[in-house]
């Protein structure tokens, strides 16, 4: 019977450090768990956050670009906020946090005004490093 050493794909720990044996190429967007779906997007959206788990880029992202990397990062946070229970929504609201935000024709209303989906004056819009 023979072993070999250091043949598994499991995580290991490096000074309190996971690293993780798995490879992934700089063109891959794929997410584990998460399929990351190309298709037309209009009115200037680049991607999207779905209720089903799964997030759409624009086909026209160039793959592996640093707009296409940014695009994954800002749905993926979105993505994270929803599996929390922090962030929610339908064709109708938003739900940010346990407050609703009525929202119709594109746009949502918050703090006293309409304002098109995707402004970033929305908080659930504010992202770690903008």
């Amino acid at each position: 019977m023979g072993f070999k050493l250091g043949s598994q794909r499991q995580n290991t720990l490096n000074q309190g450090q996971v690293e993780s044996k798995l490879s992934f190429k700089d063109t891959d967007t794929s997410i584990p768990g998460t399929p990351v779906l190309r298709k037309s997007l209009e009115g200037g959206v680049l991607g999207e956050a779905n209720n089903d788990g799964s997030i759409f880029i624009h086909e026209k992202l160039k793959p592996g670009s640093d707009m296409e990397k940014h695009v994954l990062m800002h749905e993926m946070i979105h993505m994270t906020d929803m599996k929390v229970g922090k962030l929610a929504y339908s064709d109708e609201a938003i739900r940010w946090q346990g407050e609703i935000f009525p929202r119709k024709e594109g746009k949502i209303y918050f703090d006293k005004q309409w304002l098109p989906e995707g402004s970033k004056d929305f908080p659930w819009e504010k992202m770690p490093w903008e």
